[in-house]
């Protein structure tokens, strides 16, 4: 029966527009942990302080959800068919369409009906980025692809422009092998290219000077030391996915609501420069963009303006 789950569960994922599947045995991730205690020691996460909290729940899925016997992880691409013009203001192509917590988590919601409308009496929750929940470790232990260099996950036949998130369950089921090797090999593109060299040797970032920390989750004033190594970005950052060799067989999605408003894809430095409040709450309605608020916006686009 527990193959005959699985296999239910990866067709119905596909139905719902995930790229892959994989499931993981729900157990705490014993070779994570000094990884993220070291992590944390020498400060990478910055002011992320919430990196800080709950230790304990990111390295056991058991302690979010009662009697967790898998993990359920999946991927969706988000990889553009269009993307910005050249003279403007960069936004992380995650970012184009509507809010990507949202879409996915509705499609988690529906794959998790079908498995109780399926099997009976299944408890679980769905996580889309939004829980102390440690994601590619566990895309990696179901077998989903391989962490880069830049940390993020890679697969083989779709590059690295995907979302993941988790479905954790309290059922048990057929569970994929992890994922070994890794196909960076000698690869050091996106370490060269990282402008604020966050990106350390061994599949390390350190949060602390990443562009998309910068842009995103940094509160105060960004450094001067990094005045003219933002390269344009003014919401988050796609350089170590656009020099990776692998995002060449990067495949635009299928996503409706990931296609940008025109306004995203057409609008100048200038435009960017003047845009009103109004106009940004038109044109990032429904998008992570809101994160940083108007204010973030305009103080990331004076930083790299001066």
């Amino acid at each position: 029966m527990k193959a005959k789950y699985s296999q239910f569960i990866k067709q119905e994922a596909k139905r719902l527009g995930f790229l892959a599947c994989g499931i993981a045995k729900a157990e705490f991730l014993e070779a994570e942990a000094p990884r993220l205690e070291n992590w944390l020691q020498k400060g990478f996460q910055g002011e992320m302080k919430y990196m800080e909290n709950h230790f304990d729940k990111r390295l056991d899925p058991r302690l979010l959800v009662d009697d967790a016997k898998s993990v359920i992880s999946l991927s969706y691409n988000y990889y553009p068919e269009k993307q910005q013009t050249n003279d403007s203001y960069k936004i992380a192509k995650y970012a184009y369409g509507e809010d990507y917590h949202f879409v996915i988590k509705e499609k988690l919601r529906e794959l998790l009906a079908s498995i109780q409308q399926e099997i009976g009496e299944v408890s679980g929750r769905c996580f889309v980025d939004s829980a102390p929940i440690l994601e590619r470790a566990w895309a990696e232990k179901a077998g989903l692809g391989w962490n880069g260099k830049h940390s993020l996950l890679i697969q083989k036949q779709q590059g690295s422009f995907f979302f993941l998130a988790e479905l954790i369950v309290d059922l048990e089921l057929e569970y994929d092998q992890p994922t070994n090797t890794n196909h960076c090999g000698s690869c050091t593109k996106c370490i060269d290219a990282c402008p604020t060299e966050a990106i350390l040797p061994n599949n390390t970032i350190d949060g602390s000077k990443c562009i998309s920390y910068f842009t995103i989750e940094l509160k105060d004033n960004i450094p001067t030391d990094f005045k003219n190594k933002m390269d344009d970005w003014m919401f988050g950052c796609d350089i170590c996915q656009d020099v990776c060799p692998w995002n060449r067989f990067s495949t635009p999605h299928q996503e409706p609501l990931f296609h940008p408003k025109e306004e995203i894809l057409q609008f100048t430095k200038r435009d960017w420069e003047e845009i009103t409040e109004e106009t940004f709450q038109k044109v990032f309605q429904k998008s992570a963009v809101k994160r940083t608020k108007f204010s973030g916006l305009q103080r990331n686009i004076q930083f790299l303006k001066d």
